[in-house]
């Protein structure tokens, strides 16, 4: 089995050398292709407009100076297109990737990217605390529980179009709780704010940040999985088809059916 790892925190990501000790124990065939700089927060994007910079650290470790899922087809259409990896493993994210999250998360866009291309895509992602002098990260929770997990989800063939996203709950390796297989769940609000600033010349600039909120907990979303010290394992689709809307849509447009009979 040949595994490429990538991430959207970037190569000297801790994150990314914890997910290389998990592929390895996978399999010896595992090469390393991730954004030259932290590319949090860039989703799906690719670059189109500037040339890529690819830079060798090893025979088997590479820096693309791009987004995640330049990483992923830089891998898939060029280092490895003689032989393209059978498994493509994004993280191990240095926060989570739950909710809403997921629509920016350039983690699970290299795993979308993954899918895309016909290879089964994991994203992985550790949950970080919510309390002051809690927010540390418990790589060694990933790093036991992540193998069997993965092998287990790897064993049986998956759907066209599928993805997983994982989540590992900010609690040591002893105290997990088990597996919760969820759906998406929704935040209570936008945690976005802007912040306004200037800079010594009086101009001003703006950053983008994320205020720290819980939510409310439905039963059986990602959400509620961590927050009961549980891995969260949810099944992602490419297809972003509206399905519950398709006949009222149709109706409104004063169509026989949703294909425009």
């Amino acid at each position: 089995m040949r595994i490429l790892i990538t991430n959207d925190d970037g190569i000297h990501a801790k994150g990314l050398e914890v997910l290389k000790a998990i592929a390895l124990g996978l399999s010896p065939d595992v090469w390393t292709v991730a954004p030259e700089t932290n590319q949090s927060g860039t989703s799906h994007s690719m670059t189109l407009h500037t040339p890529l910079r690819l830079r060798t650290i090893d025979e088997r470790t590479f820096a693309v100076a791009g987004t995640p899922t330049d990483c992923v087809i830089m891998a898939v259409r060029h280092l490895l297109k003689d032989k393209p990896p059978t498994l493509i493993l994004s993280g191990i994210n240095h926060g989570s990737n739950l909710a809403d999250d997921i629509t920016y998360s350039g983690t699970i866009a290299a795993a979308m990217e993954g899918t895309i291309l016909g290879i089964r895509s994991i994203a992985l992602s550790l949950m970080m605390g919510f309390e002051e002098g809690s927010r540390r990260a418990l790589w060694e929770t990933a790093l036991a529980h992540a193998p069997s997990l993965i092998s287990k989800l790897i064993a049986a063939p998956w759907q066209p179009g599928s993805l997983i996203n994982i989540n590992f709950p900010d609690v040591a390796p002893d105290d997990v709780a088990g597996i919760a297989v969820t759906t998406q769940g929704v935040r209570d609000a936008a945690l976005l704010n802007i912040d306004s600033r200037s800079d010594p010349w009086g101009t001003p600039y703006f950053w983008f940040g994320f205020e720290r909120r819980k939510s409310t907990l439905l039963p059986g979303t990602d959400l509620a999985a961590v927050a009961e010290a549980k891995i969260s394992v949810t099944p992602l689709s490419l297809d972003l088809t509206d399905r519950d809307g398709l006949s009222r849509i149709a109706a409104r447009l004063g169509l026989d059916s949703a294909a425009g009979g």
